[in-house]
Parts: structure tokens; C-alpha cells; sequence
């Protein structure tokens, strides 16, 4: 287990960003092997350190945050793993939603979740419906969720509009094609954060990352803390960011 980060020391103001934080949420299955516990048990001691880092965004001044909860890539894993994700998914909607509406905390899912079943969409559906006033922070979870096919499902969806006449070609420019993803009407991430100590993206958010700032933090999911988002904020808060200018 890695140590907890000495308390990180912020600016005083918000105002320094980040608006919008983006987390790779990795080490559930390490967390769990290494203790000799079963998968599942990773899992949910993931689910715990979610609503520490929803909590922690708050008091920092995030006004986004966006979870990797589940890639497209994720239903290769064995089918007992895949459903008691999907367990802890419906029960995390059934007992979270309370907490995120006294918290205004606003829900809402991307992805190609409807992979889920219908059963599942209408939690989803019904979560965003009840969560819809809150104006604290904006939680996006990621489920069934790939960068490359919500591109290639962007481009798809562009290429029809043209062809039904709805859209000119040299009108298709980088604000239209932003919103045609999953993503459309939210700011770009301004930090994303990958725990675990992996350094990849993993088919995350690739088009929205094109400016980001990135942190790898070496400690794996269940153990995370608001400490390590402390670190991580106060990381980009000591940064220049030039958006591709000369310094």
C-alpha cells in the first residue's frame, strides 16, 4: 500500500483551476490480489474511494469531474467480474443518489451504456433525472465507455448530417464535431489523473485531452484519498500551462 502524500499546500482561490478534473480510476484488482480477497472486494472498496474523491472535489472548487468507471474494453474480463461490477454500479445509483442531491452534486453517464440492458439504463436515467439540480459540482461516470468509438460514432453521425443535407462540409469545424461526442456542452478536462502508477490513457477521453495537464500518481484506486487529490490540484496549480504557444 502506498503512503498517503503529505497534505498538498493550495493557492488560496478556486479561481486557479482546475475547472475540470478527469480520473483514470486503476488498482481495483491489484488492491484486492495482494490482500488475497476476491476481485469483487476491489471493486467495492473502489466504490468507497469514489465518494472520497466526489467529496474532496468539492471542497477544492472542481466544478467538473469526470470517472473512468468501466472502458468499452472492460467486457473482455471474465463474466463473474463483469456482473459484480454491474451489481455495485446498481446499488452504487440505488444509495448514492440521496447523498449526491443533498450534496448538489448534478449525474450524468456517458458512454454506450445501454449495454447494460434496459434495467440498468432506466437507474441511469432516473439517477440523472433526480440529480438534475445540482449546481455544486457536475459528476460524469464513464460507462462502456471508448474514445475510439465515441470518435468514430461522432464522425459517423457527421457524415450522415452531410449527407441529409443538414450540415456543409466545410462547416464541419472542431467546435461541431465536439458537439457530436458524448461529451458535447461540457468543458474540455483540464487535468486528468491516473492512478495506479500506469502512464497511459487507456482509449480515454482522447479527443477532449488535447490540452490537459497530466498526473500519474502511484497508489492504487481503493486507497485513494482526498490528500491525493489535494497533491494532484495543487501539481497543476504550480504548472504553465501555453496551449501549444512559444513561452
Amino acid at each position: 500500500m502506498s503512503a498517503a502524500p503529505e497534505p498538498a499546500r493550495l493557492p488560496a482561490s478556486p479561481a486557479e483551476g482546475p475547472l475540470h478534473i478527469a480520473i483514470i480510476m486503476d488498482g481495483n484488482r491489484r488492491w484486492a490480489q495482494r490482500r488475497g480477497l476476491p476481485v469483487a472486494l476491489g471493486h467495492k472498496a473502489g466504490a468507497e474511494a469514489v465518494r472520497r474523491a466526489v467529496e474532496a472535489a468539492g471542497e477544492l472548487g472542481v466544478s467538473w469531474l469526470t470517472l473512468f468507471a468501466f472502458s468499452s474494453e472492460n467486457w473482455r474480463r471474465p463474466i463473474e467480474e463483469v456482473s459484480a461490477l454491474t451489481g455495485l454500479l446498481r446499488l452504487y445509483l440505488r444509495v448514492e443518489v440521496a447523498n449526491l442531491v443533498k450534496e448538489g452534486v448534478r449525474l450524468r453517464v456517458i458512454g454506450d451504456f445501454e449495454r447494460f440492458g434496459p434495467e440498468m439504463v432506466r437507474a441511469i436515467r432516473a439517477a440523472e433525472e433526480e440529480t438534475a439540480g445540482g449546481t455544486r459540482l457536475n459528476l460524469n461516470v464513464a460507462l462502456s465507455y471508448g474514445a475510439r468509438d465515441e470518435i468514430v460514432a461522432a464522425a459517423r453521425a457527421a457524415a450522415r448530417a452531410v449527407a441529409e443535407g443538414r450540415l456543409k462540409p466545410e462547416a464541419l469545424d472542431e467546435a461541431t464535431f465536439g458537439g457530436l461526442l458524448h461529451t458535447a456542452g461540457m468543458p474540455d478536462p483540464d487535468l486528468i489523473i491516473r492512478t495506479s502508477g500506469e502512464q497511459r490513457l487507456s482509449n480515454f477521453l482522447l479527443w477532449q485531452a488535447a490540452y490537459a495537464e497530466f498526473v500519474f500518481q502511484d497508489v492504487l484506486w481503493p486507497d485513494y484519498g482526498a490528500e491525493h487529490l489535494a497533491a494532484a490540484v495543487a501539481d497543476f496549480r504550480g504548472r504553465e500551462r501555453r496551449f501549444g504557444a512559444r513561452p
